[in-house]
């Protein structure tokens, strides 16, 4: 697989990307890519759309991003992001986590959404919550675009910032899922994970080299290595602590189309390693056009 350009955390219109999942893979071609991973959070709902669309010679590796909690560097739970690839998405443990996850993110953006409308800002609930598809995960972005149409923010950034990021008058936190249960559950349904962009400090509070030992022995597959939210100093930390623990090491945009500024394709998976991550899910095969 020299030379193959691997992408493993994307997003798009069926979570908080701006990308329709059609969309999404005809950018990823046009970027160059061999293989995408669809990562929604909390939904799988695009994985049939964008297989139909996939353009020649494209490979597509159903995934999500599943919203968990751990334990974090002050020894407090902390919101952390796990990865699953290749799973049964109709495993009934993991449809009533995810639909409960769904409901909690609709109930949190409606009481962010009506603080700040109490507080005069340019922000009607029910528009908001109206624009989405009634399973659709709700997520600050959908509320941070409404900030940017309302010329309240210039950018879905400036509002995170003022507004929507942790520890801002307006945020809410939600009850997510055990991250060891999530591995669990993932690992029932025949699926891998990998913990998302573990040490990215500027999120908030990270988890600790620990608490990856911990999950890697609960039956953590991997971790997000090459991420945009870390620097070189923080993947050559993660590089050799993967390395200690027998992690599958990935690397991957976190696309979100115009929500951010990240490109698809800026972090790109090692081609060996991604042949390790479907070798640990049993040879589970990717879409392919």
């Amino acid at each position: 697989m020299v030379g193959v350009r691997i992408d493993l955390h994307t997003h798009s219109t069926v979570s908080d990307g701006t990308d329709s999942p059609e969309e999404l893979v005809r950018v990823a071609a046009e970027a160059g890519l061999d293989v995408i991973a669809l990562t929604d959070h909390d939904t799988t709902a695009g994985w049939e759309v964008a297989a139909r669309a996939l353009p020649r010679g494209l490979r597509l590796v159903p995934g999500a991003e599943l919203s968990c909690e751990a334990m974090g560097v002050d020894g407090g739970r902390v919101s952390v992001h796990l990865l699953a690839y290749l799973f049964d998405p109709e495993a009934p443990a993991l449809v009533a986590e995810q639909r409960r996850l769904r409901r909690e993110r609709r109930t949190r953006l409606r009481a962010m959404a009506e603080r700040m409308a109490a507080d005069g800002l340019p922000i009607d609930p029910d528009e908001v919550l109206g624009g989405l598809a009634p399973d659709a995960p709700a997520g600050r972005p959908h509320l941070a675009r409404a900030l940017v149409r309302a010329g309240a923010v210039r950018t879905v950034d400036e509002a995170f910032a003022r507004f929507l990021g942790g520890g801002r008058g307006y945020y809410v936190p939600r009850r997510d899922t055990p991250v060891e249960t999530a591995i669990d559950m993932i690992e029932e349904a025949g699926g891998v994970t990998v913990l998302a962009h573990p040490f990215a400090s500027s999120r908030g509070p990270t988890v600790t080299e620990e608490t990856i030992a911990a999950l890697a022995e609960r039956g953590l597959t991997g971790v997000e290595v090459d991420h945009p939210d870390h620097d070189e100093a923080t993947r050559r930390r993660l590089r050799a602590l993967a390395e200690d623990l027998g992690l599958v090491r990935t690397g991957s945009s976190d696309y979100h189309g115009t929500n951010k500024t990240i490109v698809i394709g800026q972090e790109t998976t090692d081609p060996d390693q991604f042949e390790e991550l479907l070798a640990r899910a049993g040879g589970a095969p990717v879409t392919a056009s």
